[in-house]
């Protein structure tokens, strides 16, 4: 027989609890595209009213292996969100600028 999810976790140590909140809590700043729009609660519908384009070209988008940083820029926009991108190397963190922005003069 199953047992209920607060059942198992009622058993659980309060480290193994404070551990599984900060597993679940990564996971939830890793998420696909269709899953952070879900999250968002927006319908691909919705999405694609904002971006111009058809809700199978919505689809096609959240579920493409490799998007340009122009189009997934304009995605996360359309949510509603702001993209920002950086790169973490063992000196530290650098944020990019200016990525993805359409009819930015190459410097």
């Amino acid at each position: 027989m199953a047992k209920k999810f607060s059942q198992l976790r009622a058993k659980m140590t309060p480290t193994a609890r404070a551990e599984s909140a900060k597993i679940a809590a990564e996971l939830r700043r890793e998420l696909p595209l269709h899953q952070l729009r879900q999250a968002l609660k927006l319908s691909q519908e919705k999405v694609a009213e904002e971006l111009g384009v058809t809700q199978a070209a919505v689809s096609r988008l959240e579920h493409r292996p490799d998007l340009f940083v122009s189009a997934l820029r304009r995605f996360i926009e359309a949510m509603g969100g702001e993209l920002e991108m950086s790169a973490h190397f063992p000196t530290g963190t650098v944020t990019l600028a200016d990525l993805g922005i359409v009819g930015h003069a190459a410097r």
